[in-house]
């Protein structure tokens, strides 16, 4: 899964890397801690060309009430995504990519504790996760809300979880995106880009931390 990210790329660094047109309430960065029902920056295809907006991490399907109607989700499995009622039409019509710096994952020590780690690319270059999005027009003001697709982990992901989010490499965000015609059900089962962790404070624990030692390393 992916419950928390982070993201230090400038908005207008963002929009270069993915000549995308950017919006003008993008999120403010860098966020070290990125957590469920933040608004994120999401990358589109339209038919002027590729935007960079802002959505609600936490996709609502069109069925929900209100935004606690049901369960938050903040990831799509890619096994399921074609079937699952919340996800099927944006899986075919609605995908998108959100970038980040890299995310969090947890184990547990032998009492229980919750220990964080921050997996990144080795090179330290920018992520693109996969994404859907939904936009959730039931209540007062409408809400574009968007949720990142996870697959089972592979490499050394393995070591800290069962489940990682699907990443797309440049060269198939046209694909993924909607750009390059069919095709893009492959993608799920592309090996990710080799990732690299280590541990970091506790201090992440808390959706309210801040900062850049969120991600340093500890012994």
């Amino acid at each position: 899964m992916c419950g928390r990210f982070a993201i230090t790329l400038p908005p207008d660094a963002m929009a270069q890397l993915f000549a995308a047109a950017p919006a003008n309430d993008l999120p403010r960065v860098p966020n070290f801690n990125v957590c469920p029902t933040n608004n994120v920056h999401v990358v589109l295809a339209g038919e002027t060309g590729r935007r960079l907006v802002a959505m609600r991490w936490g996709f609502l399907p069109h069925w929900y009430k209100a935004p606690n109607d049901g369960p938050l989700l903040i990831n799509a499995r890619a096994e399921t995504i074609a079937e699952k009622p919340a996800f099927r039409a944006a899986a075919r019509e609605r995908r998108c990519l959100i970038p980040a710096s890299g995310f969090y994952e947890w184990t547990k020590d032998a009492d229980g504790a919750r220990l964080p780690w921050y997996i990144h690319r080795a090179d330290a270059s920018p992520i693109a996760f996969a994404g859907v999005w939904q936009l959730w027009d039931k209540g007062d003001t409408p809400l574009t809300t968007c949720a990142i697709v996870t697959t089972p982990a592979r490499g050394p992901v393995t070591a800290i979880h069962h489940r990682m989010p699907m990443t797309v490499r440049p060269e198939n965000w046209p694909l993924w995106l909607g750009e390059a015609g069919m095709g893009a059900a492959a993608l799920m089962a592309a090996p990710p880009t080799d990732f690299v962790f280590h541990r970091v404070d506790r201090a992440v624990n808390s959706n309210r931390a801040s900062g850049p030692d969120l991600i340093e390393p500890i012994d």
